[in-house]
């Protein structure tokens, strides 16, 4: 029997963790290539046969996703893998019929097709959309365990933009290995925050090898996920966090409306600028489709280093760039610490938009007066850069999880705007994961 022609549609992340685990090793299926979308110059590069293994002695092609009927007809493809998240259901679907149309069958992988097995406990932390508020929960979990004495490694979701076989196992301990590691700002933004709390990250590309390294080091695992991805480990604790400012979106979004059906906890964040209709109203979508879910109220409300340079100034806002992009928020904490600090007006930075920034407003054209921190690589955080210093303000408001002044130099004055997750009454995160 021939071996099933391949195509997994990915975004670097997913698509090879399932590649990894379902089909590195499969003689009943054979990988032609992986199509890319979501994150800037993926495509046209192979996945490397150091990482492919031996059935793949030339490595696999990562093509665009826009060559996506043309690939499955010319390569003869037999099934498509659909490996990426935070997408609607209906995103889905329309995919599901393209690749039907070109004759392919469509087909997405379940947890217990690509969920490993850790020797040690793993406390997942997963979201029902980009954007929600997973980074602070995470540090709190993290603060929680450190006081019951535990020692913590966190295992962040692949962001593997540069040299996959370099990026195989990484291991970040201190600022400089983010350095030396080359990382980008959408990395940065994920691992220091834990360095600054003296966490251990791992990250990558093999979630295989990494987590035997982890396991090493770790009396608990934390899983810091990704957009609004699955866990790659099986989780003895799934801690799903929802966001009443885009109620019912636990419902309608790909796979985030899965991590609310299988968490254990959930966490109701952001309740401090939600409107308390739609806070109820995903209380009770939480309700109908998990009862059993411990149901968290959180808020995560924010700091400014300098609110005086915001009262009454004209101001640029840069937000976090995967909130605002795939994650489709219209704004962040820092579109809130403008509003709250009595900002004159919020500058439209389009009309000093350069190069790759121009392109991401062409592709996500509803971003509107905000920046997006958009940093994949060296060059484009050089156009960050260049857009920030050509916008005419009083003051940049930074509302990233990081200080961007760390990598770009900043010519006007700025202030960054930092939060943490806070419970609200009972149960606490403490309370429930003391439960298990």
């Amino acid at each position: 029997m021939e071996p099933k022609r391949v195509l997994i549609m990915g975004a670097a992340g997913r698509d090879f963790h399932n590649f990894n685990v379902y089909f590195r090793e499969s003689k009943l299926h054979r990988v032609i290539a992986f199509t890319a979308t979501q994150i800037p110059d993926i495509e046209g590069r192979r996945y490397p046969a150091s990482l492919a293994g031996d059935n793949y002695p030339d490595g696999i092609p990562i093509k665009s996703e826009t060559e996506l009927p043309d690939i499955i007809r010319n390569e003869k493809i037999d099934q498509v893998y659909f490996s990426y998240s935070d997408v609607s259901h209906e995103y889905v679907m329309h995919k599901a019929s393209q690749v039907m149309a070109a004759g392919a069958t469509f087909v997405l992988l379940g947890a217990k097709d690509t969920m490993l097995k850790s020797k040690v406990p793993v406390i997942a932390i997963c979201a029902v959309r980009t954007g929600c508020g997973k980074s602070q929960t995470t540090r709190r979990v993290s603060d929680i365990l450190k006081k019951m004495g535990k020692k913590i490694v966190a295992i962040r979701h692949p962001m593997p933009y540069g040299d996959l076989q370099a990026q195989k196992v990484q291991r970040f301990e201190t600022v400089a290995d983010l350095d030396r590691h080359k990382c980008t700002i959408e990395e940065r933004e994920e691992y220091e925050p834990h360095l600054d709390r003296g966490t251990i990250v791992f990250a990558g590309v093999d979630y295989g090898a990494i987590l035997q390294e982890a396991e090493k080091e770790a009396d608990v695992i934390l899983w810091d996920g990704g957009n609004n991805d699955l866990p790659f480990y099986q989780p003895d604790i799934f801690i799903t966090v929802v966001d009443p400012l885009r109620p019912g979106h636990e419902l309608t979004y790909f796979p985030g409306e899965t991590n609310a059906r299988m968490a254990d906890i959930i966490v109701i964040n952001k309740e401090e600028v939600a409107r308390l209709e739609d806070i109820e109203r995903v209380r009770s979508n939480i309700k109908r489709i998990n009862p059993k879910a411990t149901v968290i109220d959180a808020a995560s409300p924010l700091s400014v280093d300098n609110p005086d340079a915001i009262s009454g100034k004209n101001v640029l806002v840069v937000e976090d760039g995967p909130t605002l992009t795939h994650g489709e928020m219209k704004y962040g904490a820092g579109i809130v610490a403008a509003e709250k600090f009595g900002a004159a007006e919020i500058v439209d930075p389009r009309p000093w938009i350069v190069r790759s920034i121009k392109q991401t407003f062409e592709k996500y054209p509803e971003i509107g007066t905000l920046l997006p921190a958009m940093g994949y690589g060296e060059k484009q955080i050089k156009d960050l850069e260049a857009t920030i210093n050509a916008v005419e303000c009083d003051t940049v408001i930074i509302g990233t999880p990081i200080d961007l002044r760390k990598l770009i130099t900043i010519n006007k004055p700025s202030v960054r705007v930092t939060y943490e997750l806070q419970e609200i009454g009972h149960p606490t995160l403490e309370d429930a994961i003391s439960k298990f």
